[in-house]
């Protein structure tokens, strides 16, 4: 299985007593190979890279989150350079989140745009986080042209129609823990009806553990309750369900099989 989007660098690692190499050999152990590393801001960024820097099965992604107000805004020539670097995939986390923002929130389209040009600029595909931000995430991928890049809209929890309108920009579908809470009925609905081709698997550990690990910290070695509940809901084996998204995540990414 691949983890296609988690914070490794805000994983605890008490439970590992401290050691980083310790927690990889877990989640190898858990069955998952390999891991994209979301960035949040430039400001851990570094420190992120070089946590992960001797581990050719985790990959990374250059961004600032739109929750993210107090910290350094990146120039669209600073994003593309950044991305440049052999362990980076994507562009992002970038979006829209209009549950935690307030008042004018031009600056956060404005970022969202420059990500959008930045990963056009870089050939790299688009990691998207929106949150009650559906007409506007949508309109601006299109005005700004995401098809041409592509990309994911990461730990899912809108409705099917925004889902076909991503998927018709060219947009991959990622599903998180959520989709195992028993109240997230709509949002199981819409995970049996993404395209196999379309279709990836995350944790976004530390946040949102499956269940039965809801309300504790999450790791990548959770993957397989969300593997297991999407492969049960769409009627197939998790085998196949890991086979599919693996595919899905080296053919959006890029990344050389490992």
């Amino acid at each position: 299985m691949i983890d296609s989007h988690c914070h490794l660098d805000r994983v605890d690692l008490s439970p590992y007593g401290g050691e980083f190499s310790k927690l990889v050999t877990a989640i190898h152990e858990a069955g998952v190979t390999r891991l994209l590393c979301v960035a949040i801001d430039l400001e851990s960024y570094d420190d992120m890279l070089a946590l992960v820097a001797d581990y050719p099965e985790i990959s990374v992604s250059v961004g600032v989150h739109p929750n993210e107000r107090d910290c350094r805004e990146p120039t669209i020539d600073e994003l593309v350079d950044l991305a440049q670097h052999p362990k980076n995939v994507a562009i992002g986390e970038t979006g829209l989140d209009y549950y935690r923002g307030d008042g004018d929130l031009d600056w956060q389209r404005q970022r969202f745009r420059n990500h959008v040009r930045a990963a056009r600029a870089a050939g790299k595909p688009l990691i998207i986080h929106t949150r009650e931000a559906r007409e506007d995430t949508l309109a601006i991928l299109r005005e700004e042209q995401a098809d041409a890049v592509g990309g994911v809209l990461h730990c899912f929890t809108e409705t099917w129609e925004m889902a076909e309108a991503a998927l018709e920009l060219g947009f991959y579908i990622s599903f998180s823990g959520i989709v195992t809470f028993k109240n997230a009925q709509a949002l199981r609905a819409v995970a049996t009806r993404v395209p196999d081709e379309r279709i990836l698997i995350e944790t976004d550990s530390p946040y949102l553990a499956p269940v039965p690990y809801r309300g504790r910290p999450n790791e990548p070695r959770y993957l397989s309750k969300v593997a297991e509940t999407i492969a049960q809901l769409r009627g197939i084996e998790t085998a196949q369900l890991a086979d599919q998204s693996s595919a899905n995540y080296f053919r959006l990414f890029g990344a050389v099989p490992h």
